[in-house]
Order: structure tokens, then sequence, then C-alpha cells
């Protein structure tokens, strides 16, 4: 502290105090949040604990040397003995080594022996001055009790200020020769000039120290912040991530559904038929139990394109799989008709280009819809697919004429599946509105509208039909 400069010998030069040099905080953090209340900074690391010590020496020998030179300059008239002087420089400097582990403790000893020091004269202000700084500095960025540092802080200063005060009234009792301790206007002489100075640099002086320490602790509790919200961004992000990845295959088994549904009822079909014309008409036999083998063909091959998309990451989570759309409902259309099912379709309106998801859906509630003819509507029945382009919207329709549906009456209504669900599922995910249920004639409708533009919601159509739970 500075007020050495008035005790003793009083040096002809004020010496001011210096800040010590701030020690990059551990990277990391404790086990509670950073935004609680009993946060605290992480142990310091190795390599801080061994600068720690070597600083500690490094100012011990630099507190020596320049001890030694301030008497050969004799600038303190009746300084301590060098013995004396070295023990008192030891115990100012070395317990910064333990300024980070224990902060309270080496402010408490590096205060206690700069008082010490002071009384006893040792010709040694410049790195006594550091070394209280930078214990007092390590209070307020190391302790991990802020009431204790508070405390500790509180109580030094107190103690540095008290002990300046009675070296001014020391002084003032026994001012130096020809001086004369006076304030007042036009009546400032040089001592009352000093101590006044000498008041001002030691306000600075532990402000500083105790703003500084402050200062490193919140900067510390900023960046464990920070890296707190980078952990919980990344852990969100693989969250979303995985998420996205689970909705993307559950599509992609809905897909497989779909698939495996029409291809195996068109070949259950094919093969009735195959059976019934075997005995009597070989070569229509022959002809069906190649559409046979044609759809198992077509089904194996989608079930490969499907599972490889299943088994690899998904590039990107809202592209079709394959190139299934509206225009190839003709060729699905051409096929139930090969298996046997009598069906007119129609495209009314202007075509315009659908985007892909829309695209795919349309043509999988369709496939499930004439699926659901050949499962349900019995032998015999007669469909037809409509798709309406709109102003906003496209409409598709699959209506039977529930010929046949005494051999299975009640059928679809009874047995629940994912076939309605996975239309409705399609709809909605485009925005759309799904309308099943039976004809007042007779029959079975499905009707899915989906907007043309996907941030818009197709409006919905009044419809005479009950939702029904068939698949």
């Amino acid at each position: 502290m500075s007020d050495q400069a008035t005790l003793g010998a009083r040096p002809s030069s004020t010496t001011r105090p210096r800040s010590g040099t701030d020690a990059s905080p551990h990277s990391g953090g404790s086990t509670v949040s950073p935004s609680s209340a009993g946060w605290h900074r992480p142990a310091p690391s190795t390599d801080q604990l061994r600068a720690d010590t070597l600083v500690a020496a490094l100012l011990f020998l630099d507190s020596v040397l320049v001890m030694a030179l301030s008497r050969a300059a004799q600038m303190f008239p009746e300084p301590a003995s060098p013995v004396v002087s070295v023990v008192a420089l030891a115990a100012v400097t070395l317990p910064l080594a333990l300024r980070r582990r224990h902060p309270s403790l080496a402010l408490l000893l590096v205060a206690g022996a700069f008082v010490v020091a002071g009384e006893a004269t040792v010709p040694e202000t410049v790195v006594t001055n550091i070394a209280l700084f930078l214990a007092l500095y390590s209070v307020g960025a190391w302790e991990p009790d802020r009431r204790r540092a508070a405390v500790v802080r509180a109580v030094v200063v107190t103690v540095m200020f008290a002990w300046l005060l009675i070296t001014f009234f020391r002084v003032a009792l026994d001012p130096p020769d020809g001086e004369v301790v006076a304030i007042g206007p036009g009546t400032l002489t040089p001592l009352a000039a000093a101590m006044l100075v000498q008041l001002l640099v030691n306000v600075l002086y532990f402000a500083g120290a105790v703003w500084f320490g402050n200062h490193a602790w919140n900067a510390a509790r900023d960046r464990a912040l920070v890296d707190e919200r980078a952990r919980e961004l990344q852990a969100e992000r693989t969250l979303v991530e995985a998420q996205a990845v689970t909705i993307e295959r559950m599509r992609l088994a809905r897909e497989l559904h779909d698939a495996v549904a029409h291809h195996v009822s068109l070949i259950g079909v094919q093969a009735a038929a195959g059976r019934t014309l075997l005995r009597t008409d070989p070569a229509r036999a022959a002809t069906a139990l190649e559409r046979v083998e044609d759809s198992a063909r077509e089904a194996i091959d989608e079930l490969h394109g499907l599972l490889g998309t299943l088994r690899s990451a998904p590039a990107e989570q809202h592209e079709p799989v394959g190139s299934l759309g509206v225009d190839r409902l003709p060729d699905l259309v051409a096929g139930a008709r090969e298996a046997g099912l009598e069906v007119a379709y129609q495209v009314l309106g202007e075509p315009v280009p659908l985007r892909p998801l829309a695209s795919l859906n349309l043509y999988r509630i369709a496939q499930e819809a004439l699926t659901n003819v050949r499962k349900h509507a019995g032998t015999g029945a007669r469909a037809d697919v409509r798709l309406r382009y709109l102003a906003d919207a496209v409409e598709l329709e699959v209506a039977d004429d529930g010929a046949g549906r005494h051999r299975r009456l009640g059928r679809r209504a009874e047995h629940g599946g994912l076939g309605i669900v996975g239309m409705r599922e399609r709809v909605t995910a485009d925005g759309g509105t799904l309308h099943t249920g039976p004809l007042r004639e007779g029959g079975f409708l499905v009707r899915a509208r989906v907007p043309r533009d996907r941030g818009a919601v197709a409006p919905a159509v009044p419809d005479e039909h009950h939702t029904s739970g068939a698949e």
C-alpha cells in the first residue's frame, strides 16, 4: 500500500500502486447452472496452479532485487535489516501461489504481511503493492463463496484505510523539519498535498482491485452461460434431427404399407382369376399368372427402393420416394382394370403442376381407395376415379357403386386399419381435407382435397357423407 511513502524515512517520491495481471479462467463450469446463485467457477487447472507458483516466486525475487537496489540508493534512511526485509517480502509475495485455490486466505496473509513490512520500514514498495492488488483481485475473481469474498475484502480495505489514517495522524503529530500540516484556502502545504495524493491513489487502487475482480467473475459466468446454452442448443438440435428422421421413416413405413397392400391385393385377385380359368381357358389363365408375376416384380422393386431409403438417413425430409404422382394415375387405373375391376377415370379442369409430395399423396390415396374397393366392394363392383383441378385446390374422388357388397356387408365399418388413417394423415400434412363414408344409393366415397399453394388451406366443402373408420 502506498502509505508506506509516509512512514519511516519518507522517500522523496510517491510510489503508485500497480495492478496485477489477469489470469484466464479454466474452461468449463460447475455442476450448478451459471444462472443459479450457487454457481462458482471450476477449480483451477494444473497449468494455472503452476503459473501461480511461478508468479509468486518471480515477484519474491523481484522484490528482493528492488529492496537491495533501494538500500544501495539509500532511499530509506532507516530501513529494516536485510534478513527482516527478505522474510517480510517472502510473507507478502509467496502466498500468491494460493491465490486461486484459497483466495481469501491468500489475501489475509498478504495483507497482514504488507502491514508488517510497512511498520518495519522494509525498503520496497513497488512489488508489495502489486502483490496486494493481485491478492485483492483474486478474491473477487475466484472466491466461490461470494458473501465471504465481500466480507474479506471489506475487512482488508477497512484495515488498510484505518492504517493509512493512523499514518496521517502520526505525520501530523511529528511533521518533518520545516513542514507545516495545514489544509485550507491558500494554506495547502506540500506535505498535506502529498497526503491527499496518497488518499486518492489508495481509493483508486482498492476500487480498481475490487472492480476488476468482480468483472472477472462475471465474465467467467457469462462464458459458462454461453457454453451451457450452446450445449442445450446442440442437444435440442440433435433431438429435432432424430425426430425428423423418425417422422420421415414413419412416412416411408406408410408408403411401404400402401405399396404392399396394393400389390398383394392385386396379386390375390389375379391369382383367383387364374385359378378359375385354369381348366376352362388355359390361355387366359396364363395371362393372369403373367400379371401376377408382373405385380410381384413391381412389388419387389418398390420394396427394395423403400427399404433402401429406410436403411439410409434421408437426405431431404420432404421429397417423395420414387417418381409416383398423379401423372401415374392412368397406369394405376389400367392395373386395376387388368385385375378385373371396372374403373372409369376422368380429369376435370386444366391440369397444373403439383408439389411433388402432394402429387405422391394423391396417388397413394387413389391406390389405397382402389385397393379397398377390391377388398370390400365385392365382385362386379364399379369404381369412378375423378381428378379435379380447381382454382385454388386439387380434388381426388374415388367412389364405388357397392355392387356385390352383400357378400361383405359391413366389412368396412367393422375393420379399421391404416388405410383411411393414412389417407387422413397425408391430406392433413398437405393442409387439405378428407371426406369418407357410404353413399346414399350404395357404395363408398373417398374425397381428398388439397390446396395448390402449400401456404393456403383447402376450403372445406360441405359433405353429406359420414366419416368411416374403414381401411
